[in-house]
C-alpha cells in the first residue's frame, strides 16, 4: 500500500559511497539531516547519543571517530558529522545512529531517527537480517546492500521487538548524494513524485512492500513508531530509519 502525504520527509543519512566494500581499510561515512529528495532543506546534526556498528554479531562503538563538519545543500547549510567505519573481515557491518532529538520548531516537536545502515565485504552476509535490539528498527527481509532495482523491498517495522502495525513509513530516494570530498550535496539526478511525500503502512504483523522503481540509495523511516513518545516536555516522533542500495542489472 503505497499512498502521499502533503509534506518533504526528514531523513537521517548514514551516508558511505558505496556498500560493497572490496579492499580492508576505515569508510568514510557521513551523517547528515537532510531532504536528500529534492535537496532541500538541512537540519543542524548534533552529537548522536551513540554511534556503532554490529559485525559477525559483535558491537563497536564508533562515537569517538565522528568529528563536526559543515553540510551544504541547494538551500542552506548546516552542522553535520565525519566518521569513518573500520573495515576487515568479511561479511556485514550494520551502522547505527542513535540521534540527540531534534527540536522542530515549525511543529512544535522533538524527531528522533533511529538509523541502519549496511555494508558488506567480500558478499559474505553475516548480520542483515537479525535484530539489533534498538527501541524501534527496521528488520530487512531483502538483503539490503544488493537489491534490484525493479524488484521489491520488505520490511518489518520493530519495537522493543515487537511488530508495529499500521505504521506510517516514509520512503525516500537519494536523488541529491553528498559528494564525501567537499562539503556540498551533488545536483538531484531526478525530481519527487507530485503529492508529496511517498507512504507505505504496515500490515498487522508489521510488514511493508516497496516496489523499486530505480538504482540507488532508499530511504524508509518508520514515523513515531517508537514507545518513547515525549522529550523535554514536547511530544517525540521516535522513528525508524532503514537505508538501502539498489542496483540496475547490466
Amino acid at each position: 500500500m503505497a499512498l502521499p502525504t502533503a509534506a518533504p520527509a526528514h531523513f537521517l543519512l548514514e551516508y558511505t559511497t558505496d556498500t560493497l566494500i572490496q579492499r580492508p581499510g576505515d569508510v568514510p561515512v557521513k551523517l547528515i539531516f537532510w531532504h536528500p529528495f529534492e535537496n532541500g532543506h538541512v537540519m543542524d546534526m548534533q552529537r548522536p547519543l551513540e554511534f556503532f556498528m554490529i559485525h559477525r554479531g559483535e558491537k563497536t562503538d564508533l562515537i569517538d571517530r565522528l568529528e563536526p563538519i559543515t553540510f551544504t545543500g541547494a538551500s542552506n547549510s548546516a552542522a553535520a558529522l565525519l566518521g569513518s567505519v573500520p573495515v576487515k573481515r568479511s561479511g556485514d557491518y550494520v551502522l547505527v545512529t542513535v540521534p540527540t532529538p531534534y527540536y522542530e520548531e515549525s511543529e512544535d516537536i522533538y524527531i528522533q531517527q533511529i538509523t541502519k545502515t549496511f555494508l558488506n565485504r567480500s558478499t559474505l552476509p553475516t548480520d542483515w537480517d537479525k535484530p539489533v535490539g534498538l527501541p524501534v528498527e527496521i528488520l530487512p527481509l531483502n538483503k539490503p546492500y544488493n537489491i534490484i532495482a525493479g524488484s521489491t523491498f520488505t520490511g518489518q517495522v520493530l519495537a522493543n521487538g515487537e511488530p508495529v502495525a499500521g505504521a506510517e513509513i516514509e520512503i525516500e530516494y537519494m536523488a541529491a548524494e553528498p559528494d564525501m570530498d567537499s562539503a556540498r550535496a551533488t545536483d538531484p539526478v531526478t525530481t519527487p513524485p507530485p503529492g508529496g511525500a511517498v507512504v507505505a503502512i504496515s500490515d498487522a504483523n508489521g510488514y511493508f512492500t516497496f516496489g523499486v522503481p530505480k538504482a540507488g540509495y532508499w530511504g524508509f523511516a518508520a514515523l513515531g513508531a517508537g514507545p518513547v513518545t515525549e522529550h523535554e516536555g514536547k511530544e517525540l516522533s521516535q522513528d525508524a530509519v532503514i537505508w538501502i542500495r539498489a542496483w540496475d542489472l547490466e
